[in-house]
């Protein structure tokens, strides 16, 4: 992702920390837009992401991120692949210099 990222000219802060009390960090980082970037990865592997213990701290995380103001966009390896991650990051930002 860094590499397309990079190749459409975007510049995210990678692995940010976004919340100081907790170790929590987004995988990319629109500091500015306040835009989280997360690729889930393991979707069809029961990776951490998909089971009970994961999944109930991944739901902790976005919802603390949304409480702090965040947007966060959740992706699989393949919308990365295909290159709908890198369209819809692009229309978030957007809207982001709308508002």
């Amino acid at each position: 992702m860094q590499s397309e990222l990079e190749a459409a000219g975007l510049e995210p802060v990678r692995e940010f920390r976004f919340d100081p009390a907790r170790r929590w960090r987004f995988d990319f980082a629109f500091v500015r837009d306040r835009v989280g970037v997360e690729i889930e990865g393991g979707a069809w592997s029961h990776g951490r992401h998909t089971r009970g213990a994961g999944f109930a701290r991944d739901c902790q995380k976005y919802t603390r991120a949304a409480v702090l103001g965040w947007r966060v966009l959740r992706f699989t390896s393949e919308q990365v692949t295909s290159g709908e991650a890198l369209a819809v990051i692009r229309e978030a930002l957007s809207c982001s210099l709308l508002g």
